[in-house]
């Protein structure tokens, strides 16, 4: 049973917050290099191009060994370390609501 508890839960880290919010755009599963490449691109702040390439590593790092580990504990998100895919699959309207919510609060600030 997902709770309010468990999405906020879920939610309270930025990085994994931007990780799903790419994920609910997506149809099906999708490499991770696509997901730290749009992390990367939502922590960079405009006309900070090229990205470091130690941010990017950073990046990666922390989905591989933190969030998407954490975020594959739920059953709606699957990550598949070994084929380097994630997807954000049958989330509950609970994610739903609380995601829409916050990406727009976030990318309005």
């Amino acid at each position: 049973m997902v709770t309010v508890d468990n999405v906020l839960g879920l939610l309270n880290e930025k990085r994994r917050r931007y990780a799903l919010y790419y994920l609910n755009e997506q149809d099906g599963a999708v490499p991770v290099e696509e997901v730290v490449e749009a992390v990367a691109d939502m922590e960079t702040d405009e006309g900070s191009y090229p990205r470091p390439k130690e941010k990017w590593n950073n990046i990666e790092l922390s989905l591989h060994h933190n969030h998407l580990q954490k975020a594959d504990e739920y059953d709606f998100i699957h990550y598949d370390s070994e084929a380097g895919v994630v997807e954000l699959v049958e989330s509950p309207t609970e994610l739903d609501i609380i995601l829409t919510v916050a990406n727009v609060l976030e990318r309005t600030n």
